[in-house]
């Protein structure tokens, strides 16, 4: 089975192209390189009646299965009617949406989705806890600070997340898996430090709490978004996958299909 991984399409955020672009060269992409099914590593939208559209119309017009779990520009809650809580809600009842709900590929391999959050434990240890928690340094905001209203505070999050997913994986224990997160769960995808902005910003990427998983379970392919790379390496036995489109800024042309082709990438199981 051929399955396509991207993530972090931002589809309301060109200045240009609508969603309905997006969707029109995703499909097309595809199609042409016979994707059997796709993984959706988060941040699709900012708002989550789009994010929730654009699933069922890309898995309408590709006539494949969509699987994906929610990145933290999906749980923005201005200009919506819901809190984030109640977005996390309507996800989970979704089909597509992976979090408590594990997908057997066949009788060897399930996928395993769960968003992840962050845990602060990226940052340089240069900053307090107290001081990262501000979410704010050098004049710059983190957005999820003014967009997200969660009832906890970020490290309570991740730990929920990772216990989450860890009850997910046993159901699933005696297969090879497929993980995907939105955070980074290895320091090889944050920020290369030292760095003026992310000694602080990368607070906000990754998390440790998935460490344990990662030791438990016979994890094959890891995929997570969230940063904006396209790279993958192995280690361990593992693949890292990061396999984002990224804003429009970031990409190398300007031509939305070529881009989509090159962030997608491929898993044979």
């Amino acid at each position: 089975m051929k399955i396509g991984v991207i993530s972090d399409l931002h589809i309301d955020r060109h200045k240009k192209l609508t969603p309905e672009d997006y969707t029109h060269e995703l499909v097309k992409v595809i199609q042409k390189r016979k994707i059997e099914r796709l993984l959706i590593a988060g941040d699709i939208s900012n708002n989550y009646k789009l994010t929730h559209r654009f699933i069922n119309d890309v898995e309408t017009q590709s006539h494949i299965k969509i699987l994906f779990i929610p990145g933290n520009h999906d749980f923005w809650a201005t200009d919506t009617d819901a809190s984030s809580a109640e977005i996390l809600e309507y996800y989970m009842n979704m089909e597509a949406c992976l979090i408590g709900k594990p997908y057997h590929l066949n009788d060897s391999w399930a996928i395993v989705g769960n968003t992840g959050w962050y845990d602060y434990t990226y940052a340089s240890p240069e900053f307090s806890l107290e001081r990262i928690a501000r979410r704010r340094y050098y004049g710059a905001t983190w957005q999820d600070k003014v967009k997200i209203d969660w009832p906890m505070e970020d490290r309570k999050l991740s730990s929920i997340a990772a216990k989450q997913t860890i009850k997910d994986m046993e159901e699933v224990k005696h297969k090879r898996i497929i993980l995907m997160t939105h955070i980074v769960t290895h320091p090889r995808f944050a920020v290369p430090m030292p760095h003026r902005i992310f000694d602080y910003f990368n607070a906000f990427i990754g998390t440790s709490d998935f460490d344990e998983v990662y030791q438990r379970y016979d994890i094959r392919y890891s995929i997570m978004g969230h940063v904006h790379f396209r790279k993958a390496f192995e280690e361990q036995g593992i693949t890292y996958i990061c396999s984002c489109l990224g804003y429009q800024r970031e990409w190398r042309s300007d031509n939305i299909e070529q881009e989509i082709n090159h962030a997608l990438y491929t898993i044979n199981v």
